[in-house]
């Protein structure tokens, strides 16, 4: 099962944020696209994960429903949070969607009541929110291409944990490390930079526990949510993300095989949530 004490704290304090309202709010869309999966809420709020695409050989010839047992092309008018809980299922695509689903609802939350001890930056790279010093030790978790475009730029020594090496370039092999060596290799770490991905394979809480307690912690991309409890009190301080401004238009570029590049910009919007200088203290 996926980490379930992060998706189910942030589907708690959703619950307890909305009140009532949370078995209001329905699907109005949802696209599960190549490289990321949208879900639009009938409130006009539109969250995304990273589409979970080593799984869909596995249930290729054979789709599984999802949120309640609504079959694909149903989703329309399914509720939002019953969706939201298909992310601590089993199913891969259904996990996708789920946290897609969780993400519109965190912002809806952040839009009624934003964290007090997180500060929302709009238009902001999480890479320059982490305020990374030349004699920094940095690791990267995940084969994020533009923090490590940024490091490589600035020639900043890096290690790079990856389980597939397949998507590193080859100036990048240098950097890499076997993603087995994370207990070795994050422990040691000034800057840690986790790509939001670890949400959907399992690993993200670990990760975040292997961290030490000086060590600045960002996590990066559009799986992570508005939502910073669960991930603050662990040692994250900076949580990079977008803002989808044109619901429609983002899943348009979804539905035919866009990624970043094409909505960044367009659609959607960098934004970063940075942890307040007295912000919240991280789990034992």
């Amino acid at each position: 099962m996926m980490d379930s004490s992060i998706l189910q704290e942030t589907l708690e304090v959703i619950a307890e944020t909305l009140g009532a309202e949370r078995d209001r709010i329905t699907v109005e869309r949802a696209v599960v696209g190549v490289f990321f999966t949208g879900v639009k809420l009938d409130n006009g709020i539109t969250g995304a994960c990273a589409t979970p695409i080593e799984t869909v050989r596995d249930t290729f010839c054979c789709a599984s429903p999802v949120a309640g047992g609504r079959s694909p092309g149903r989703m329309r008018g399914c509720p939002a949070f019953a969706l939201a809980r298909e992310a601590l299922g089993p199913d891969g695509l259904g996990r996708g969607l789920g946290i897609a689903a969780l993400n519109a609802l965190a912002d809806t939350c952040w839009r009624r009541r934003p964290h007090p001890e997180a500060e929302l930056r709009v238009g902001v790279d999480a890479f320059d929110a982490t305020e990374i010093r030349p004699a920094d030790s940095v690791v990267v978790v995940g084969a994020f291409v533009p923090f490590l475009r940024a490091l490589k730029q600035r020639r900043q020594p890096f290690i790079v944990l990856e389980q597939n090496p397949a998507s590193l370039k080859p100036d990048e092999m240098p950097f890499y490390r076997p993603s087995e060596e994370a207990r070795t290799v994050i422990p040691e770490a000034d800057v840690v930079l986790i790509t939001g991905s670890t949400l959907v394979n399992d690993t993200l809480r670990d990760l975040l526990a292997l961290a030490k307690p000086s060590a600045r912690v960002t996590l990066v991309g559009p799986t992570v949510g508005l939502l910073p409890d669960a991930l603050m009190c662990r040692g994250a301080q900076v949580l990079g993300s977008v803002r989808i401004s044109e619901p429609d238009a983002f899943l348009d570029v979804l539905a035919e095989g866009g990624g970043a590049p094409d909505f960044l910009g367009h659609s959607a919007q960098k934004v970063v949530l940075v942890r307040r200088a007295a912000g919240i203290a991280k789990m034992a």
